[in-house]
């Protein structure tokens, strides 16, 4: 039985808007420039102390007090309003149905904190379709540390050895690597990592070729 564990910010959905709304009702409080949903979506999927120090640093330099002081509130807003802009990409729930369908495991192992991973899920209405969800509050650690990795797969009632990530960045490549598992990076969505100087064990562009893609690394 084969487990496809994924990523969720850039990988199976674009949750950058809303990110950015977020971080922008900090900054707004801060009195300062908020950040652009269009040139800094590639920052809001590093995660919120991310976007508070590139909108910092805008300024001058960064006060890494005042990053502590409103990652809570960045938090907070984002959970009052997470889902207005997020959409899966094309095909993505299609194609996790399509792995279902066969008999596999699928789970979502994410940096995003649980509660928030869980909410947005439930909102879009996807969240059955996974097996099992690990966030970033877990376990004691987060990716690149395979251990969340071997939850995922453990809690979807999956093996280890007969598993892969699917990510966007090099914490899910790193993630893959240490769990000894193969590497598919997608090379769409607002990121802006070369995936490909990574070195995946496969490039996704689309996910209609990912069951098809999935046979050929887990046969």
């Amino acid at each position: 039985m084969r487990t496809i564990v994924f990523d969720l910010d850039g990988t199976l959905a674009d949750t950058s808007g809303d990110l950015i709304a977020a971080a922008n009702v900090c900054f707004a409080d801060m009195g300062i420039a908020g950040l652009s949903k269009t040139t800094d979506q590639a920052t809001a999927l590093r995660g919120g102390r991310a976007m508070l120090r590139l909108g910092l640093s805008r300024q001058g330099d960064v006060d890494e007090a005042l990053v502590d002081k409103y990652y809570p509130i960045l938090l907070e807003a984002y959970g009052a309003n997470l889902s207005a802009q997020t959409v899966f990409f094309e095909g993505a729930l299609e194609a996790v149905q399509t792995l279902r369908d066969r008999g596999d495991r699928v789970a979502i192992c994410t940096n995003k904190p649980s509660g928030l991973a869980e909410q947005l899920m439930r909102d879009l209405r996807a969240r059955d379709l996974f097996h099992a969800l690990i966030g970033a509050d877990t376990l004691p650690v987060r990716k690149p540390d395979p251990a969340p990795f071997y939850e995922a797969v453990k809690r979807a009632g999956g093996d280890v050895s007969c598993s892969c990530m699917i990510g966007d960045t090099l914490t899910d490549h790193s993630t893959a690597r240490d769990a000894g598992v193969p590497s598919i990076l997608v090379d769409f969505g607002p990121g802006d990592e070369d995936v490909n100087a990574l070195n995946p064990d496969a490039i996704l562009s689309h996910f209609a070729d990912l069951p098809d893609l999935v046979e050929k690394l887990l046969p």
